[in-house]
């Protein structure tokens, strides 16, 4: 009975230790693809007349968040 009551203690600390670490994980990363989702929401919103800038800064936008996503991945695996 003991050893019950102390492998579920230790179980329940682990498990909310690794929950905590799980849920903090790369903040950064993900206020920075927030941050890029919004931008280009912007960009797509903002008139079309930009002599081709704001379309090739969608495209290096949407770069962006595509590599954001992979690194987080990465970091996720490792």
């Amino acid at each position: 009975m003991r050893r019950t009551v102390i492998a579920a203690t230790a179980a329940f600390f682990l498990g909310g230790i690794a929950n905590h670490a799980y849920a903090e994980r790369q903040p950064k990363m993900r206020d920075a693809l927030a941050h890029l989702e919004r931008a280009l929401t912007s960009l797509k919103n903002a008139s079309e007349d930009k002599g081709g800038h704001r379309v090739k800064a969608i495209g290096l936008t949407e770069q962006a968040i595509s590599e954001v996503r992979e690194g987080i991945k990465f970091d996720n695996r490792h």
